[in-house]
């Protein structure tokens, strides 16, 4: 799908953004691949390790219209993956949160229906779904606007969202913070909260997901792939056995489980044998059937009230599957 195509990731330098475009280099021939970031430093050190003549490094902000248009000339695939992701950072410095994450949602779908790219994925989060925090509220807002694309574009570029839930490792996980505090001789992990429950996905899980749904895609589509829930308790076993914990509260903006279909959008929430999607909650110009996709995977309704989330996944990993995963990621 890929081959002699031209592809675009926003926010490229980051871990997904490293992780696509190995995968694109192993799999596929792409005429172009273009890293668009704002990170001169990050650009530099990612070129050292993916220097192959079809890569090509912009540097800009997802704010600045007129560079996004510019970088998707000529484009064929786009993988928004730009984002301000720290919740705390988020809360203290709302508006920056705001103009990047809506704003640049925004200019991405501009950039994306004037020159008339063929498809678009954007990254979104489990803290999208009934957000809590500023951080999951714009990333809703901005799903929002993706799927409201496709209206827009009139069927020339089709826009979709994958949601999916913490990357094992990633720098917004737990563990990269539990492991610094074990190296500094912490004598406890803080937990906080017993109960609480999070979805479990590698990083190379992730892309792969992605890469399907590019094929899979109608446009208007919320792709949330089945993916295992991990107890924070089990999580913190598997990483510092002897090593106690305490629990300290959950704090502002923290849910105690994650989810990525809410209740309320049951009626509009297909299932798949690998996983779920949303429907849009408004009319396209055109009639879509998702229950079937382009790769010919039929879809069945949920039941009224259905939810997906992490404390009521029927799939958990105990310590050692989580352990297993762990080295697994580090490949």
């Amino acid at each position: 799908m890929f081959d002699g195509q031209v592809i675009l990731i926003t926010g490229g330098t980051g871990s997904f953004g490293r992780r696509f475009t190995k995968t694109l280099l192993e799999r596929y021939k792409p005429r172009k691949i273009i890293i668009f970031s704002r990170d001169e430093l990050k650009q530099f050190e990612m070129q050292q390790t993916y220097n192959s003549e079809v890569m090509r490094y912009f540097i800009g902000d997802v704010r600045d219209k007129e560079r996004v248009v510019q970088a998707c000339e000529g484009v064929d695939y786009i993988i928004h993956a730009a984002a301000l992701k720290q919740v705390p950072a988020a809360e203290y410095n709302p508006t920056e949160c705001i103009k990047t994450n809506i704003g640049g949602a925004e200019n991405v779908i501009h950039a994306s229906i004037t020159n008339r790219v063929k498809k678009v994925i954007a990254l979104s989060t489990d803290k999208a779904a009934g957000p809590v925090n500023l951080y999951g509220a714009t990333k809703l807002a901005s799903d929002k606007l993706f799927v409201a694309a496709n209206n827009m574009a009139g069927g020339k570029t089709e826009f979709a969202v994958v949601r999916y839930g913490n990357v094992v490792g990633s720098r917004g996980s737990v563990v990269p913070f539990f492991r610094k505090i074990i190296e500094e001789k912490a004598e406890f992990l803080p937990i906080t909260d017993d109960e609480m429950t999070r979805f479990w996905i590698t990083l190379q899980q992730g892309v792969d997901f992605v890469i399907k749904n590019f094929a899979r895609m109608k446009g208007g589509e919320i792709f949330v792939p089945k993916i295992p829930s991990v107890r924070l308790l089990d999580l913190a076993e598997a990483i510092a056995p002897e090593v106690p914990i305490r629990i300290v509260g959950i704090r502002p903006g923290e849910k105690l489980h994650e989810t990525m279909c809410p209740q309320d959008d049951s009626h509009l929430t297909l299932e798949f044998d690998d996983h779920f999607v949303i429907t849009p909650t408004i009319k396209f110009f055109r009639y879509v059937n998702y229950e079937i996709n382009h790769l010919g995977e039929q879809g069945r309704s949920v039941s009224k009230g259905f939810s997906y989330n992490s404390g009521n996944n029927p799939i958990f990993l105990n310590v050692d599957e989580i352990r297993e995963l762990h080295r697994e990621a580090a490949v």
